[in-house]
């Protein structure tokens, strides 16, 4: 594990010492009086959050190998927020469940397991005509009761069908269920209820759990003959957009992942405890006392700042009542533009903002396909 930077140690240790959430849809929670994280934190200094005057720790990164030293802050700060699962892990044993022929493509009821040991349900999608191997993608769904459901077209908003849209381009496509969605909805706790889980793994995160789930994900794609392991991608909107560059930062597997609506700074946000509940999804249990101070130990522009140079495409309406923070959202943006020029890879990222509510406008999601498109070539 490489060393921090210097001026860093303080916020490692504080990091360390206490314990962080995020609300899936971010309905606001009864919060307590709390000082607002005013400031986005900057990718481009060595410290994320160094004091005025203090020129060793706010000197700006100006080479690939300083921004390398900083990802590596980046990736201890976040990795620490999202706690630690248990050792060892479970055999995968896919099965393919039930198999349906539609117009175009194979639909599949299908299972894996998780490192846990217990079942992660999900539809694979495969074009009709399948010859050789093919660029895959996984679908990753909102905060809906009906989880994979939306996102293959079976019920919901079309606007949020683009695995079936993506199965239509050339794409094999994967869309599991989350933690307490669809099939994975506990009796006991209701659909997007963390309290079973939390109990189970205290030292662990919602969040945590959700991205090795998904990593499980991407090994299951890479069993199947027909997936090319060299082009996955990721695509989700709201919930699933930012599991998206979450599973995208930490595991370079994905080549390229597409996020709607899912990126909202802790830093000018008006609720900031929808990140950090005592009850409901619990993302981060560790995150409520960092904001109880003001205090960001992270920022979510500076995990999707992870996925650099690698392939990715944000989408972020400026009315969206759930990431309201569009000016964050847009400094976000002009920071992430820095960090692609600095790695070489300017045209690897797509960061379209534009008027609207919490959605995934069909002209968008052309732009994103065909981005994703000029990247599976």
């Amino acid at each position: 594990m490489q060393k921090p930077l210097a001026g860093e140690w303080v916020i490692l240790l504080i990091f360390c010492a206490n314990g962080l959430p995020l609300q899936a849809q971010l309905h606001p929670a009864a919060e307590p009086s709390a000082v607002p994280v005013r400031e986005l934190l900057d990718l481009l200094a060595m410290s994320p959050q160094a004091e005025k005057g203090d020129r060793a720790r706010s000197a700006a990164i100006a080479t690939r190998a300083d921004w390398e030293r900083k990802r590596q802050s980046i990736r201890l700060r976040v990795l620490e927020a999202l706690g630690r699962g248990p050792e060892g892990s479970a055999p995968l044993s896919p099965t393919v469940l039930a198999e349906e022929k539609l117009d175009g493509y194979v639909r599949q009821n299908v299972a894996y397991r998780a490192a846990t040991g217990e079942p992660i349900p999900a539809y694979l999608l495969i074009p009709a005509g399948l010859s050789g191997r093919r660029p895959a993608v996984l679908a990753l769904h909102q905060t809906v009761r009906a989880g994979k459901r939306e996102p293959v077209g079976l019920e919901g908003d079309p606007n949020l069908h683009y695995a079936l849209e993506l199965v239509r381009r050339g794409y094999v496509v994967l869309a599991p269920d989350s933690i307490t969605a669809g099939e994975r909805i506990l009796p006991r706790d209701g659909a997007f209820v963390t309290a079973s889980f939390d109990r189970d793994y205290p030292a662990w995160s919602a969040m945590g759990k959700m991205l090795a789930d998904h990593r499980r994900g991407i090994d299951y794609l890479e069993t199947l003959d027909f997936v090319d392991p060299s082009r996955i991608a990721v695509i989700g909107h709201s919930l699933g957009g930012y599991n998206s560059f979450f599973l995208a930062a930490f595991d370079t597997r994905i080549g390229a992942a597409v996020v709607s609506c899912g990126l909202g700074p802790l830093a000018g946000s008006p609720k900031p405890f929808a990140w950090a509940r005592r009850d409901g999804f619990v993302h981060f249990p560790r995150l409520h006392a960092y904001l109880e101070a003001g205090i960001a130990p992270f920022d979510f522009h500076e995990v999707m700042a992870l996925v650099a140079p690698r392939t990715l495409f944000n989408f972020s309406a400026r009315q969206d009542p759930i990431f309201s923070n569009a000016t964050a959202i847009e400094a976000a943006g002009r920071q992430l533009e820095k960090v692609y020029r600095l790695c070489g890879a300017p045209e690897n990222l797509r960061f379209v903002m534009q008027d609207g509510p919490h959605g995934f406008p069909a002209a968008v999601r052309q732009q994103a396909y065909q981005f994703l498109d000029r990247w599976a070539k």
